[in-house]
């Protein structure tokens, strides 16, 4: 896998899963229709599927009926729906929250902008694993920033307004410019949300906020099989101690360390970076399952049980511990 497949593949899918929100309301894949206290799944209305006369049969095989039907069709798919997140997590870990999170995308963003203009991901700052990127064109990064900060927030309250109010009854009151009270507070509440989570949060909700996050934190940290990222050990030396894999990472994990790491999102962008530094095919680090590999490995070492790693010759001659 190389750099800039791996680049390109992440921001195709978290581009395609934004769309998807976007467009789930819009074509009642799935919305609560608060005026009509409908719920739509797949273009159609979703009941329980009991006819009025079901009600009124107080016999052993109406009470069944009704039991059974309530059990299918409002117990089991919330019970399916809760078990996304935990079964994601144990398979792929926080892969969602790498791949596919639009909250995640934009923190992301933010965190570029932000390191454009400032030269630091974070606005109370600088931290050691900070990229360093040139600050040129600032007027053109803070112009974009400011269109962000607008555009972004106010799409995003129009489209998750429209999960509880018709989009096309949005659309017809923006046009109009004629709002009722929900669509304007609907609007305006995820707005705000969206605007102060990007500015203000960021990766810090993700971390210790996120329900969905949490879950599949928990999931693939007991899973001996979810997918994570490995160091090659058996290469070390190899390594440059560039550090360019935890500049990459937005979540702050060290990558070097190989061992677990709640934090890891799978991102992929400590693979990209390696395979920059020592070429295309050539990087250390790789997606790998299995609880072997979840595992720090630890070479021989002293007494104390410390971690030791090879030398490496340095551009000028001199060898350089590795440091990890």
């Amino acid at each position: 896998m190389t750099e800039k497949f791996l680049k390109r593949s992440r921001r195709i899918t978290q581009v395609g899963f934004i769309l998807l929100i976007f467009l789930i309301p819009v074509f009642d894949i799935l919305r609560y229709d608060t005026a009509t206290k409908e719920l739509f799944l797949f273009g159609e209305v979703w009941t329980l599927g009991l006819k009025e006369g079901f009600y009124t049969d107080h016999s052993v095989t109406g009470a069944l009926h009704i039991a059974v039907q309530f059990f299918l069709k409002a117990i089991l798919p919330w019970l399916v729906i809760l078990a996304i997140f935990p079964l994601a997590g144990y398979i792929g870990g926080r892969f969602f929250c790498g791949w596919l999170c639009p909250e995640g995308a934009l923190f992301e963003l933010s965190d570029y902008l932000t390191l454009k203009l400032l030269g630091r991901r974070s606005l109370y700052g600088k931290k050691p694993n900070d990229p360093e990127l040139p600050r040129a064109n600032r007027f053109i990064f803070g112009m974009l920033a400011l269109l962000s900060m607008i555009v972004i927030p106010l799409l995003g309250g129009i489209a998750l307004t429209g999960y509880f109010v018709a989009p096309k009854t949005i659309w017809h009151q923006i046009l109009t410019w004629n709002f009722t009270f929900g669509v304007k507070a609907g609007i305006i509440g995820v707005s705000l949300y969206i605007l102060i989570g990007s500015i203000f949060v960021r990766h810090v909700f993700c971390k210790f906020v996120c329900a969905p996050g949490l879950m599949q934190m928990l999931f693939g940290w007991v899973s001996p099989v979810s997918l994570r990222i490995k160091m090659d050990t058996s290469r070390i030396s190899e390594c440059t101690d560039c550090k360019g894999c935890e500049k990459a990472c937005f979540m702050n994990v060290l990558p070097r360390k190989n061992k677990r790491d709640i934090s890891c999102v799978n991102c992929g962008a400590c693979i990209a970076a390696c395979h920059k530094e020592l070429g295309e095919g050539k990087g250390l680090f790789s997606f790998q399952r299995g609880e072997k590999q979840a595992l720090p490995v630890q070479e021989p070492g002293g007494a104390n049980g410390e971690r030791h790693h090879p030398k490496q010759k340095s551009a000028d001659g001199d060898t350089a511990r590795v440091k990890a």
